[in-house]
């Protein structure tokens, strides 16, 4: 099968849409009146079930990431998917919550396996000049999967109730694992494994760029989170919008983040830079959330025009963190340190959104805006001094 440049592109869709498959916890939470009448859950029941997906996916992605490393990622994906598929399946069949729960754990555990590898293999696929923008195509996998899942899950749990939805949920996985088996191949290019010596995994842990890197992102994922969590509670319950209003500037800013990743990868490339640009998006994010924090109490269009923007940024920088862990992994490292750097988001994504409503409840949201504004500053005093990666290769 094909093996020459153009196949990149290839390897780029499929690995996007592997990562998109795996979005399915994100697009559960629009059929999550159905889930609660099939496990005889409330509000907080049905909230806890599905963020056992999430649980399930952190303290494994390193594991996944150390595999695709040693084993390279087309067997890692397939089988990673696979799993899903089977808990998804087996998820069909039961109507204990407590079960589910559990299934929904190795599901996420499973699936976990993409999130590494699929950047590993556009890593090593695409040269610098082309990498940020292909990274940051794979990086809207998730919302755009999301949004997907969103859209169909509410009619095939009308159609068919909530086995339905997690049958075609364990189908849609068991498609992306046979496409990556078949698919997905290492560049013809790369050097042989047994050639080129692999730094431990433990040298990635213990590397001072790629820590101060992942905090980083870690502190980067505190305003986009409360950004996209809270921004309708901000501009209805704190300005007086409507809550239709609020809910189209919530999908206003997704659009506009998501077009942020594609413009912040091109950016990369045509100044082959991933840290210089994330500064700058880190920065601004620090400023849009100090000028909302200050607007907070004025009007509610002014506080939208600068709320909607600054979230969007908030959304828009992933995509160079991943990069830039990826060229700055020791050698043969390269999915461990994405791995390591998508860790810390994941944990930041866990506990942004409690401390953001408490701080919200405590002191009101400028508080929490402060709060955003702090964290993305802190950030950018994580990256100071931060050397650019060695773009010109990737250290798959």
């Amino acid at each position: 099968m094909g093996s020459g440049p153009s196949y990149r592109w290839v390897v780029l869709v499929v690995g996007t849409a592997a990562q998109a498959a795996t979005a399915y916890f994100l697009g559960l939470a629009a059929v999550t009146p159905a889930l609660r009448e099939h496990f005889g859950l409330g509000l907080a029941g049905v909230g806890v079930l599905i963020g056992l997906a999430s649980a399930g996916l952190i303290p494994t992605l390193m594991a996944w990431g150390s595999a695709a490393d040693r084993f390279g990622e087309r067997w890692v994906m397939a089988s990673g998917l696979l799993g899903a598929a089977v808990a998804l399946g087996v998820l069909a069949l039961v109507d204990d919550a407590v079960a589910a729960g559990a299934l929904l754990i190795v599901a996420g555990a499973s699936g976990a396996s993409v999130n590494a590898a699929s950047g590993r293999a556009v890593l090593t696929w695409f040269p610098a000049t082309g990498r940020g923008t292909a990274m940051a195509i794979r990086q809207t996998a998730v919302p755009i999967g999301a949004a997907v899942a969103a859209v169909a899950l509410p009619p095939i749990a009308d159609a068919g109730g909530v086995p339905a939805v997690f049958a075609a949920l364990a189908v849609t996985c068991l498609a992306a694992a046979a496409a990556v088996a078949a698919f997905i191949r290492e560049p013809p290019d790369r050097p042989a494994r047994s050639a080129r010596p692999a730094a431990r995994a433990r040298e990635v842990l213990a590397d001072r760029r790629l820590q101060r890197l992942s905090v980083a992102g870690l502190l980067l994922v505190v305003p986009q989170f409360l950004g996209s969590v809270f921004l309708v509670e901000v501009l209805h319950g704190g300005a007086g919008l409507s809550l239709a209003t609020a809910g189209a500037l919530l999908g206003l800013t997704q659009v506009l983040g998501a077009v942020g990743r594609l413009a912040n990868g091109a950016w990369s490339d045509r100044v082959q830079s991933r840290l210089g640009p994330l500064r700058i998006v880190a920065i601004a994010v620090a400023a849009g959330f100090a000028l909302a924090a200050v607007l907070r109490p004025g009007p509610a269009a002014l506080l939208a025009a600068a709320l909607v923007p600054a979230a969007a940024l908030a959304i828009s920088w992933n995509g160079l963190v991943f990069t830039a862990a990826g060229e700055l992994a020791p050698t043969g490292r390269a999915a461990t340190a994405m791995a390591m750097s998508n860790t810390a988001n994941y944990m930041a994504a866990a506990v942004a959104p409690a401390i953001g409503g408490l701080v919200a409840d405590l002191a009101g949201w400028s508080a929490m805006l402060v709060m955003g504004a702090t964290a993305a500053l802190c950030a950018v005093l994580a990256l100071r001094h931060l050397d650019e990666p060695a773009a010109e290769s990737a250290r798959a």
